[in-house]
């Protein structure tokens, strides 16, 4: 098929400069509906790059996600949301972003036209093909995740995709492709809108999916979150009171001992 530039083709919509306020709500609104939908139709592509992620992390791999710009950027969030939410090690999900940390507040110039700096990021992890890598890029043409992924590819080491664009060089690239067409942008080219947000809705469920099947979530609480907060702390102390019965000083009292929920409700059940 021919490979055509979704993302980059002219907005649905004119003359939005001489939109009146609620007009720009209800039309980016009105866009950002169908986003949950295009995700929707690449769920069976999700489930296999969630179940290979699982499988090399019960072997000891790793996840790295790698973009430019707010693929990058959305990334790096949802690496670094994992520690707190799940209590897994911070090396576990990495996120990597073309121009280095400076680039995830401001913009690095020509960072993403680099062909060779994806590969030396990922190397400087140690990467091997214990690990899977991870392209976003809501065009599929971003040289940084391109050249890192081909070498992967050479290397034995897993890759998936989370792009806008069908059929882009990173899609047909990846072993793993997931590729949510969301259609033009609201304004013309923009990708940190729908596209931005069908990656993050994707990279939410990749990274929640995995975590759950490899048990860092019982029934439907986050057992080992950190206690970084003391909205975290109480919210903990609830769900210790909940599964042992016992009063909320108690409970507080065991959270803060053993340091998680899981711990916790462990070690009360164990001296029964």
């Amino acid at each position: 098929m021919e490979f055509k530039k979704v993302t980059e083709q002219s907005s649905n919509y004119r003359d939005l400069d001489k939109m009146s306020t609620i007009e720009l709500i209800e039309n980016i609104n009105k866009e950002d509906k169908t986003v949950a939908f295009a995700v929707e139709r690449e769920k069976l592509k999700i489930e296999k790059l969630v179940d290979v992620i699982v499988s090399k992390m019960e072997r000891g791999g790793r996840l790295f996600y790698m973009g430019a710009g707010t693929s990058g950027r959305l990334g790096v969030v949802d690496a670094s949301e994992c520690p707190p939410t799940f209590g897994v090690d911070h090396g576990l999900v990495i996120g990597l972003i073309a121009g280095g940390d400076t680039a995830i507040r401001k913009a690095v110039e020509f960072a993403e036209d680099s062909q060779n700096q994806g590969w030396e990021d990922l190397k400087a992890h140690e990467i091997s093909s214990n690990d899977v890598v991870i392209g976003i890029a809501a065009s599929g043409t971003t040289p940084y995740v391109i050249g890192a992924m081909e070498v992967c590819k050479t290397n034995n080491i897993i890759t998936g995709s989370i792009t806008c664009n069908p059929n882009s060089p990173i899609d047909l690239l990846a072993d793993f492709p997931v590729c949510p067409e969301v259609g033009p942008e609201f304004v013309t080219g923009s990708t940190r809108m729908k596209s931005g947000t069908a990656q993050k809705m994707v990279l939410n469920i990749i990274s929640t999916a995995v975590m759950i099947k490899l048990g860092k979530v019982k029934g439907n609480k986050m057992v080992d979150m950190q206690l970084s907060n003391d909205k975290l702390v109480d919210r903990g102390t609830k769900m210790v009171a909940n599964e042992t019965n016992v009063d909320y000083e108690t409970a507080k009292m065991l959270l803060i001992e053993h340091g998680s929920v899981r711990k916790a409700i462990d070690f009360y059940k164990n001296t029964l």
